[in-house]
């Protein structure tokens, strides 16, 4: 049965992952963010009341 012999899906295996983390992970880290979290204080703003007339 040929498909037991790992002889030629080995290297295919091997590369793949050679790829997956020599190539890819550096591009990958590379990428910017839009927009940076921001820290925001221990207090929650208060909500403003709406003001809006009830019918």
């Amino acid at each position: 049965m040929p498909q037991l012999n790992p002889a030629p899906w080995f290297m295919i295996l091997m590369l793949s992952w050679l790829t997956f983390l020599i190539i890819l992970p550096p591009k990958i880290l590379a990428h910017e963010f839009n927009k940076e979290p921001t820290i925001t204080g221990a207090e929650k703003p208060k909500p403003e009341s709406w003001n809006w007339p009830w019918y």
